[in-house]
């Protein structure tokens, strides 16, 4: 076992000495620890400990440690750490991509902007990940790994329908979801408050969630664009029997979807592992498409999601969590993350790494244009509250759209605009 070294700077010295003293320090009296926090589930014990013996192996001076979190109450664990406030400590966490616009006006992470044009191949970065991670053109959150939603589809039920293609544009996906759609048998399933869905169909048009105009952000629902992505979910709601006031967790949308009944779903790949252990006469039926967009020559756009790792100013050897990052978005540790565990890498120029996994491929063309929420601190409040349901279901119901909107916008408004 490598032996621990505690370096003792004080902190009055400028963060390139604090660097050097650990430097130094590590040299003299053995390795430097430098502690990662990752989240549960983001990646298997097996890679985690072959990064690990790789790591140390090309770093002989530095004792890495990987502290597995949970995410239920990590916000307020990465706050305390990064206030100094907490008895752990970290130098590199990763963060969900939307928590990051938090933690940064809560202040105590590292600006990372050099690294990442210098170093890290920042031009590449899908933009769902890296987007969140910056305020001003500062980059603190630096993409690592990324998931989307995509279209499940029962092969068999497509076949028996004579829909002998995948649908590449909205009018091609009405038309096959309409023969789909017949008897007991749904074109598609789909909850009424899948809002993550609903974004995508809003920023297909143009429109947005919220904006940010002179300091304040204001709900935009009301808009015209974003009205247009409603009606264009109403209309691909219309087609199954999803119900209208309950999202796809209400029941398990997979749950509903193993029956056999169902002929598509929208939702991460990883899903259909849980379709076929509910149903095993589904293995090997089931495939993938990205969301259709409104045009064949464009995917839709989707909600990104996935991890940024950012660095605490607290950390004792910058220098360290530097390099853990260097090598976490390596080509070389991208291509064994997203095989591993079907991610889309944090870049567009190794969407190809995931060539022959059918669901992490179909989510790349998706990934590569794919969006975040809106990039303010207060968003997850909104999520909290989360007046778009309601929205998504009055529509569905028949009421007046624009009516509906303008509350649920003002509602976002009052949250954003709200103060701590």
């Amino acid at each position: 076992m490598k032996r621990r070294f505690l370096a003792l700077c004080t902190a009055l010295v400028a963060a390139t000495a604090l660097a050097g003293c650990s430097q130094s320090a590590g040299s003299a009296g053995g390795p430097r620890k430098v502690t990662l926090w990752l989240m549960k589930g983001s990646a298997s014990e097996e890679f985690i400990g072959t990064f690990t013996r790789s790591f140390e192996t090309e770093h002989p001076d530095i004792d890495l440690e990987v502290k597995i979190q949970e995410w239920t109450g990590i916000g307020d664990k990465v706050n305390a750490v990064l206030a100094g406030k907490s008895a752990e400590s970290a130098d590199v966490i990763e963060v969900g991509n939307t928590q990051v616009a938090q933690y940064i006006e809560n202040g105590g992470i590292e600006e990372l902007t050099l690294e990442g044009l210098r170093t890290w191949g920042g031009k590449d970065w899908l933009e769902g990940l890296s987007d969140p991670g910056s305020i001003n053109g500062a980059q603190y959150g630096i993409p690592w790994y990324a998931a989307n939603r995509v279209v499940i589809y029962n092969k068999d039920l497509f076949a028996s329908a004579g829909v002998k293609s995948t649908p590449k544009n909205r009018q091609e996906w009405i038309q096959a979801t309409q023969k789909l759609n017949k008897g007991d048998q749904q074109g598609i399933y789909l909850a009424g408050q899948n809002w993550y869905v609903l974004a995508g169909f809003v920023w297909d048009e143009g429109g947005e969630l919220a904006v940010e105009t002179s300091g304040q952000w204001v709900g935009t629902l009301d808009d015209e664009k974003a009205l247009a992505g409603m009606e264009f979910y109403k209309q691909l709601q219309a087609l199954g029997d999803g119900p209208k006031d309950a999202d796809e967790e209400t029941p398990p949308q997979s749950e509903v979807f193993a029956r056999g009944q169902v002929a598509q779903i929208i939702a991460p790949p990883s899903q259909a592992a849980a379709i076929e252990a509910a149903n095993p006469a589904l293995k090997g039926k089931l495939g993938f498409f990205p969301i259709p967009g409104k045009t064949s020559d464009k995917v839709g756009a989707v909600f990104t999601g996935g991890s940024d790792l950012i660095i605490p100013e607290r950390t004792k050897n910058r220098r360290g969590a530097v390099d853990v990052i260097t090598a976490l978005v390596s080509e070389k540790w991208q291509t064994e993350l997203a095989r591993t565990m079907s991610y889309v890498p944090n870049k567009t120029t190794l969407a190809h790494v995931v060539e022959g996994n059918e669901g992490a491929a179909t989510m790349a063309p998706g990934a590569a244009q794919g969006r975040a929420t809106p990039k303010s601190a207060r968003w997850a409040e909104v999520e909290a509250k989360n007046p778009i349901k309601p929205y998504m279901t009055a529509v569905l119901t028949g009421r007046d759209p624009k009516q509906a909107a303008r509350a649920a916008s003002e509602e976002i408004s009052k949250v954003l605009s709200s103060d701590r």
